[in-house]
């Protein structure tokens, strides 16, 4: 039986995102692709639905200062600082390598403020090797930018705007779930022109070691992430899927075929797999495989059949 698992992130987009199946790597988890595809082959690169990279700024960054991260049950903190090569860098080192792949690659950027959004989606627009842009408005690890955006109805607006404005790059935004209604901000987004939205960042949190009695990462705070995040992502997900008219991605604590499938049934069109495969580098891979076999057990041809099919609506 043949099975389509194909998704178009961006429907009516005069770009459009079209991925060969809805997995792919969340940002700041999987590099700039390439460790990857030293394991795997180029053959690996190109079963993935889609490449994230780790978040762009404008300038480099040395991220933050060690320890960066910390192991808690059934997840990980980091503060890892948005450590990269800056933007510059991205555009003439590495999007001419992503350009040898058969795999959209989604630059995710992190500007310092709303200006700063427009002008990296200006510099990023028709750079061969690059499909779309995620606007990382949601990293909790940073002083300026990122969650400072991304908790704001209004500055979220304001960056979806500018990138947009810029670009004929698809515009994903990834948003906090750091709020008290990830809906408004969607929603936000969506009428700013954003192509599809990402649920969710890290949420906050911290570790206390007992021994030194101080916080366990030198920003007190971290993001977590992995398991112990996968039903407020899932409910946050859930939520803003039925309230958008574009497609949303979820992500947070998907670690098998079956998670993703949840996040599919309630009416996410994508996923996005981070922590797990720190665990296991063949996440992506196994989700992948997961996905078609349950689709061929339970008689399903096509993937986007299923999305949304546990809400209330579709309810049987």
């Amino acid at each position: 039986m043949e099975i389509d698992l194909s998704v178009d992130l961006a429907p009516g987009h005069k770009r459009g995102l079209l991925l060969r199946n809805p997995v792919m790597p969340a940002s700041g988890t999987f590099s700039w692709g390439f460790e990857f595809e030293q394991h795997f082959g180029r053959e690996g690169i190109e079963r993935l639905g889609a490449v994230v990279s780790k978040g762009v700024t404008m300038e480099p960054r040395a991220g933050n200062r060690q320890p960066r991260v910390a192991e808690t049950p059934a997840g990980m903190l980091n503060s890892i600082g948005l450590q990269n090569v800056g933007i510059r860098a991205c555009i003439e080192e590495l999007a001419p390598q992503w350009a040898r792949w058969d795999t959209p690659v989604i630059v995710n950027i992190a500007g310092d403020t709303v200006d700063e959004f427009g002008e990296m989606a200006r510099m990023l627009d028709g750079v061969p090797g690059i499909a779309g842009i995620e606007l990382n408005i949601s990293c909790p690890n940073v002083d300026t930018g990122g969650m400072e955006i991304g908790q704001s109805v209004e500055a979220s607006a304001r960056a979806t705007r500018a990138a947009v404005r810029n670009t004929d790059l698809p515009v994903i935004v990834k948003l906090t779930p750091n709020v008290t209604d990830p809906v408004q901000l969607a929603l936000a987004c969506e009428a700013e022109g954003a192509a599809a939205i990402c649920a969710v960042n890290t949420v906050l949190g911290m570790a206390i070691d007992i021994e030194r009695r101080r916080p366990v990462l030198p920003r007190a705070r971290g993001g977590l992430s992995g398991p112990a995040i996968k039903p407020i992502a899932l409910r946050i997900v859930y939520d803003v899927a039925g309230a958008v008219r574009i497609p949303v991605i979820g992500c947070g604590g998907i670690t098998t075929a079956r998670d993703a499938l949840e996040f599919l049934m309630a009416g996410a069109s994508a996923v996005q797999v981070g922590t797990a495969t720190f665990a296991n580098p063949r996440a992506l891979l196994d989700i992948i495989d997961g996905l078609e076999a349950w689709c061929a057990a339970n008689g399903v041809t096509r993937l986007g059949d299923i999305v949304g099919c546990a809400r209330p609506a579709t309810v049987a």
